[in-house]
Order: structure tokens, then C-alpha cells, then sequence
């Protein structure tokens, strides 16, 4: 226990060490030292977070205090740092899948200079030190630092290649629309405060679950759950804040892998699982997380069938897959987003580093039309990415049937409407993902000659790291067998049991639960792993073949081509109005009213040191008549006071 608490800072001080060390060394380090200390830093915390995950097996919550972060009268708040069941599972996928990513990164962005090459590292360093710091956190405080550092390191991040107006366009736009989240976050803590005097875990939870003391109204719980939503829709990209994360990939694909796939787009997802009891205890709060994620699952689903660019399929992609883990969350299953969160971040990261792998032989070309056939050449590649295509698509043995399953099930229960249009999201799941691979690895080449001789497979730093997540993909749903195929199977739902312990106590005893009967899931099953073979098969037939036509798409082939026209909605009631005003207060209030007063000052000032200076003729009559003057002046006030 005590040697688990001394190393746990150990954990997140190691990468920020990493970047510290790139950062300031950056015009020094040659290109290898700093993949070794970039990567290196994070295979050592994988390390200890491997103790620290097989030290919690027994179901304790360890909390190390460090010192008051905020230390008054009224309010102390800790730097404190919570190690159960939830961060430890986190913090294997975010330093497993991180230092894979980083070996990856060695290879795919060797062609920068070394100091571009060293900060690209201090960047990833210190977004896996803010990420840590957010699932580490043992209160909101210390998350919401976590969750800032992360928002931060995707600006910098998106934006690498700094000198790409569209890049920094791509960048800004994420900031932005997460600091919209951020605030909804920013007001639920300050809600905490002003009603409990605490943001401690453990304080707010026991206080909520306690029905003799109960602190909080419905109307609190609501609108502290509500806002934290909102913190978490710009975070994890869910309607309407969700437009910034396929722009994002302007950004390095390992940088895609990391960030959008793996780790800091799950952030909200983890937030709302740290805070299931309130999410429990507010069913109007469920009821809008499971409507907007699967809202947000079916939108990007439809926009990833007529994507051409290869990453933007897999941006669109994980928003619907993200929205799949808020319908998981928004109908109780907690247990069955957290357990598609980790096979989200095997097989995703696997196909965007794929995708980089693909886009590296390619010399820097994302489009699929002009890809075809590569499977000759990138046999490593192909394989990998045809496991984790079937992942996604939800074939069994893989480790997205058994997440995507528990999620339908669980879906199912709630309501069978939520069930059925989460099923045709997975059909159409199974559809663009074999087109993306059909187009890209089946058929024959349609590139350019150029192209075509200088395709190969790309180095073992990356072809390495998706060997590992293939594997990953293919076994990590091991861990998640449902009861009607073993009992106990499920391992990750006896882990995490400590941590939905009270909600399911909340469930039994508010709720009427029906759980399904083997004979239905089994159907259920059925009907989602055969409809999404048929999707699958439709796919790989009708790509598998593609020819390049410049036939343009029309009607709602060109409406998903162009995304809903939502960024052009967005464009058009939001950013033109705001800029409008914004020109207005500037030619009426800044040029005419500032400038015109700041102006008039200055001509005042100007005006009357030119009068002024007349004063100083240089003639000492005159200073002698002054003089006397001003003793006469001080005469005449003096008799006048008395």
C-alpha cells in the first residue's frame, strides 16, 4: 500500500520530466536522444502503472496528498491523487498505448529537423503528463487542470506544422469549441462548491449517496450532471460541439492516434464514469446523454460512408464511436463504455497509425481514390488493418463484438427504439470501414507512376506498434465475456465493481431491472453480427473493384460528401454574426469613437504645449515680471483667507 502511494507521482512526473528535458534541450538533442527520452519516459511510467494496476486488484481506493492547492477559510482543495480500479485501467491505456505511439512517431516523423523533431516530443510528453493528471485527479479541481493541459497540447499539437494557415485554422477551432465545453465544467465545480464546500470524490459522492444527510435538491443533481455533460461534449466531441475533431486531423497522424483516438477524446467519457452516482441519481441527465450519443453515433456514420479522405473516415468514425459510448453511459452501462473505451483505443489507434503507414509509402497522399492495391505492397500493414476493421465492424472473436454487444444489450433493456437505430449505426459501422479498406488495399493501383515505385513497407518502428494492436484487437475482448457464454467471463466487470458499486445499489433499489434472457441475447447477437457481415460483404464487393470517375456526387451522396453542411450552418448563424459585430465595433466604436478621442487628446496636448512653451521667451524681464506677478498672486490669497 505505502510503496504504491510513493511511486504514484512517479507516474505522470516522468513525462513531464520528458518534456521538460525535449523542450528546453530541443537546439541541443540530436533526433535519436529524444525519441529515446520521449519514449522512454513513458515506457517507464507504463511500467509503474502495471504495479499500481495489479496493487488495486483488491478493491481499495489509495489517495496520496501532496499539499493544498488551494488552502483558505472557507474552501481547502488538495493536490491530491486517486489510484482504484477506474485510473489504473486508464493509465495503462493511456502510457501503453502512448509509448507505442511514441515509438511509432520516431519513424514517421524523422524527416523533421532535430529541433522541430525534439519539441513534437516535448508536445506528446506533456499532453500524456496532462492526461495522466486528469484521470488521476482525486477531486475536479485537479482534474479540470488535467482536462486544460489537454485542451492546450491539442492546439499545440493540431498545429505542429505551424507555418499551414488551414493547420492553424484546424487548431484554433479545437480550442475554441472546447473552451465551450470547459465552461459548462467550470460552472458545475463552482455549483459543487457554493452547495457541498467541496470538490473531493469521495466527499461528494458519499454526500449524495447519503439519503439521511442529502445536500443536493433533484434540481442541483440535474444541473451539476447537465453541466459536466456539456464539459464532456466538447471534450469527446458529441453534437453540437463535435466539428473540430475531424479538422484536427491536420495534425500528425500519431498525433491523431494519440490524442483523437486513444486518450483525450475519451476524457468525457471518463469523467461521467467517475461520476456515475450522480449520473444515477439524475435519469432527465441519462436520458439526454443516451439521445445526444446516439445522435452523435448515427450523424458521423452517415458523413464516414462518402469521406474520400482516409483520415477523415476515421475522424467521423471515432465521433460515432465516441457517441456509442455515451449511449453506453446515458443507459446505465458504465462498465460497457469503459470496456469500449479500451478496445476503442486498440483497435483506432491501430487504423490511424495504419492510415499514417499508408500515407508515409504515399509520399503524403490521404485520398483513397487514388490509393488501390496496396495489399502487394504493405502486407504488414494490410493485415494489421484488416483486424482492426473487422474490431470495429464487431465480427466475434474481436474486441469490438464483445464491447459493442454489452452496449446493445444494455441499450435493449432501456428501450428497444435505442437498441435498433444503435444496430443500424453499426451496419453502416461495418459498410465505410471495408470501403475504406477496400479502396485502399484491394483492387489496382491508382496512384501515379511516381507513386506506385517508391510504395514499400514502411520501417519496424511502425509496423511493430501495429503488430502489438492488432494482437490488442483481436484478444482484448477476452477480458469482457458476457454471461451467456461463460460465467464469470466477465473479468473488467468484477474489477470495476467497486466503482459502480453504488449506483447499481441505487438501480436495484429505484428500479425495476429486466434483464434479458440468454434465448434474446442471443438474437440480439445474431442480428447485429449478421448484419454487419452483409454490410461487410456489400462493401468489400462493391469496392473492392473501384474505378476513378470524376462523376461528382448529387443529391444526399453530395449532402454527406459536404458533411450536413454543418460547419457551412455553423459558418453562417454563428461565426459570420459574430464577425459582423465584431467589424462593427471596430470601424464605429474602435476607429471612431477610441481613435477619435485618443486622437482629439493628442491634438489637445499638442495644442496646448505649443502655448505653453511661448511662456519660455528666454528673456529674464519677463521671468522678473512673472515672478512678481506670482508674489502679488500669493498676497492677495493670503489677506484674502484671513
Amino acid at each position: 500500500m505505502n510503496n504504491v502511494l510513493q511511486m504514484v507521482w512517479l507516474i505522470p512526473f516522468l513525462p513531464l520530466a520528458g518534456f521538460l528535458i525535449n523542450g528546453l534541450g530541443r537546439k541541443q538533442l540530436s533526433k535519436t536522444l529524444s525519441g529515446i527520452i520521449g519514449s522512454g519516459v513513458i515506457l517507464i511510467s507504463f511500467a509503474i502503472s502495471l504495479y499500481v494496476f495489479f496493487s488495486v486488484k483488491s478493491g481499495n481506493t489509495h489517495v496520496a496528498h501532496y499539499f493544498n492547492f488551494i488552502n483558505i477559510e472557507t474552501l481547502k482543495i488538495g493536490f491530491d491523487l486517486q489510484i482504484d480500479q477506474l485510473s489504473s485501467l486508464f493509465l495503462l491505456i493511456i502510457t501503453g498505448v502512448g509509448f507505442l505511439i511514441h515509438v511509432y512517431s520516431t519513424a514517421y516523423m524523422h524527416d523533421e529537423d532535430s529541433k522541430d523533431f525534439a519539441k513534437y516530443f516535448a508536445y506528446l510528453n506533456l499532453f500524456v503528463f496532462s492526461m495522466l493528471l486528469l484521470v488521476m485527479g482525486a477531486n475536479y479541481v485537479i482534474m479540470f487542470i488535467g482536462w486544460e493541459g489537454v485542451g492546450l497540447c491539442s492546439y499545440l499539437l493540431i498545429g505542429f506544422w505551424f507555418k499551414n494557415t488551414s493547420y492553424n485554422n484546424a487548431a484554433k477551432k479545437a480550442f475554441v469549441m472546447n473552451r465551450i465545453g470547459d465552461l459548462g465544467f467550470l460552472l458545475a465545480v463552482f455549483w459543487l462548491i457554493t452547495k457541498l464546500g467541496t470538490v473531493d470524490f469521495h466527499s461528494v459522492f458519499t454526500a449524495v449517496a447519503n439519503p439521511n444527510n442529502h445536500p443536493l435538491t433533484t434540481f442541483d443533481i440535474t444541473g451539476i450532471t447537465m453541466l459536466l455533460f456539456v464539459g464532456a461534449m466538447g471534450k469527446s466531441a458529441q453534437i453540437p460541439l463535435y466539428t473540430w475533431l475531424p479538422d484536427a486531423m491536420a495534425g500528425p497522424t500519431p498525433v491523431s492516434a494519440l490524442i483523437h483516438a486513444a486518450t483525450m477524446v475519451t476524457a468525457g467519457i471518463y469523467m461521467i464514469a467517475r461520476s456515475n452516482i450522480l449520473y444515477t441519481m439524475a435519469p432527465t441527465t441519462q436520458a439526454v446523454v443516451a439521445i445526444v450519443g446516439l445522435a452523435t453515433a448515427v450523424l458521423a456514420a452517415t458523413i464516414a460512408l462518402k469521406q474520400n479522405d482516409i483520415k477523415k473516415v476515421l475522424a467521423y468514425s471515432t465521433v460515432s464511436q465516441l457517441g456509442y459510448m455515451f449511449l453506453a453511459l446515458g443507459v446505465g452501462a458504465y462498465t460497457g463504455a469503459v470496456f469500449h473505451v479500451m478496445t476503442h483505443a486498440f483497435f483506432k489507434a491501430l487504423m490511424f497509425l495504419g492510415a499514417g503507414s499508408v500515407i508515409h509509402a504515399m509520399g503524403g497522399e490521404q485520398d483513397m481514390r487514388n490509393m488501390g492495391g496496396l495489399k502487394k505492397y504493405m502486407g504488414t500493414t494490410q493485415l494489421t488493418f484488416l483486424i482492426g476493421c473487422l474490431a470495429i465492424a464487431g465480427m466475434p472473436p474481436f474486441s469490438g463484438f464483445f464491447s459493442k454487444d454489452e452496449i446493445l444489450a444494455h441499450a435493449f433493456e432501456k428501450n428497444p427504439v435505442l437498441w435498433g437505430v444503435g444496430v443500424l449505426t453499426a451496419f453502416m459501422t461495418a459498410f465505410y470501414m471495408f470501403r475504406l479498406y477496400a479502396m485502399t488495399f484491394l483492387g489496382k493501383f491508382r496512384g501515379t507512376h511516381d507513386q506506385e515505385h517508391h510504395l514499400h513497407e514502411s520501417p519496424k518502428a511502425i509496423t511493430i506498434p501495429l503488430i502489438i494492436l492488432a494482437i490488442l484487437s483481436l484478444v482484448g475482448g477476452l477480458v469482457g465475456i458476457p454471461e451467456v457464454f461463460m460465467h464469470g467471463g466477465h473479468k473488467l466487470e468484477a474489477f470495476l465493481e467497486p466503482i459502480f458499486a453504488g449506483s447499481n445499489e441505487y438501480v436495484k433499489a429505484h428500479t425495476i431491472v429486466n434483464e434479458l434472457s440468454h434465448t434474446t441475447e442471443y438474437a440480439l447477437m445474431a442480428v447485429s453480427v449478421v448484419g454487419a457481415l452483409a454490410a461487410l460483404l456489400y462493401a468489400w464487393n462493391k469496392f473492392s473493384k473501384y474505378e476513378k470517375t470524376d462523376v461528382a456526387e448529387t443529391g444526399l451522396g453530395k449532402v454527406l460528401e459536404n458533411k450536413w453542411y454543418v460547419d457551412e450552418l455553423y459558418d453562417t448563424i454563428i461565426v459570420k454574426p459574430i464577425q459582423s459585430i465584431a467589424a462593427f465595433f471596430n470601424n464605429v466604436l474602435e476607429k471612431k469613437g477610441i481613435d477619435g478621442f485618443v486622437n482629439g487628446v493628442g491634438k489637445a496636448v499638442n495644442y496646448g504645449s505649443r502655448q505653453v512653451r511661448l511662456l519660455q521667451s528666454g528673456h529674464v524681464g519677463n521671468y522678473v515680471l512673472l515672478m512678481v506677478i506670482g508674489i502679488l498672486i500669493l498676497f492677495i490669497v493670503q489677506l484674502f483667507l484671513k
